[in-house]
């Protein structure tokens, strides 16, 4: 029996989705508590482990985590009484046989949001990247239109990396103005270590007048790491939605 999970988290708190020794993360909060609920029905023969849609490192949130299990499926109130503050589980269903929410995922979507303004917020705290520099609006929708299609991300992931592929087919990336809130949204078939970062830092360059609208785009032709931009905070980023064949 398959089970598909729909969750959300406040990344503030965990080093991260994947289990790391002595550190807190999202896949122990939840396994644990999976984990104490199917053994009280008898089904403790073996650990259960997640596979997850995106491995989402530290300081990141999710809106829309999406993550499997070989068992049955729960109440996600019951789950929810027993998990901590900043991780809830928004769904938990019956899933196909041999769902696997990483391997059957056909593209996952991700927002990150800027603060432009001079003061700081007490809301977006922790939510947002607080900017205070110039920032050319226009540049940033012209960098994001740049993105559609396949890529070699190269230049926007860490030297030291587990990546053999550098490849990502972009369907979606756009700016969205919201007044002081500035919202990128991007959606791919797969991302890249502190890609997302690495690209919002890079675009904040050139719209920030520091770089040249032409030498982004000559960084999507898989120049190295080094001449691309800083990589922007964690906590502004988001996994919002991850999406299946079934829709």
């Amino acid at each position: 029996m398959t089970t598909k999970l729909t969750i959300e988290y406040d990344g503030s708190g965990f080093a991260g989705w994947a289990r790391q020794p002595g550190k807190r993360t999202v896949q122990e909060e939840l396994e644990r508590v999976l984990q104490r609920i199917l053994g009280e029905r008898g089904h403790d023969k073996e650990p259960l482990r997640l596979t997850v849609a995106g491995r989402t490192d530290s300081g990141v949130h999710a809106w829309g985590q999406v993550a499997s299990y070989e068992h049955e499926a729960l109440d996600p109130l019951r789950m929810n009484g027993m998990l901590p503050d900043d991780v809830a589980v928004l769904a938990c269903e019956p899933a196909p046989v041999g769902f696997d929410a990483r391997r059957d995922a056909l593209s996952r979507t991700y927002c990150y949001r800027v603060l432009a303004r001079r003061t700081r917020s007490v809301f977006e705290r922790g939510r947002s990247f607080w900017w205070t520099g110039p920032l050319e609006r226009e540049l940033l929708g012209q960098c994001a239109a740049l993105l559609p299609g396949r890529h070699d991300f190269t230049a926007f992931t860490p030297s030291e990396t587990e990546h053999s592929w550098f490849h990502c087919q972009v369907t979606r990336a756009e700016w969205i103005d919201r007044g002081e809130l500035l919202e990128f949204w991007i959606e791919a078939d797969m991302f890249l270590r502190h890609m997302n970062r690495v690209l919002v830092g890079t675009m904040l360059e050139v719209a920030g007048g520091r770089r040249p609208l032409h030498e982004f785009a000559q960084l999507l032709e898989g120049r190295p790491r080094g001449l691309a931009g800083n990589t922007a905070p964690a906590h502004g980023l988001a996994l919002a939605s991850v999406a299946y064949g079934d829709g």
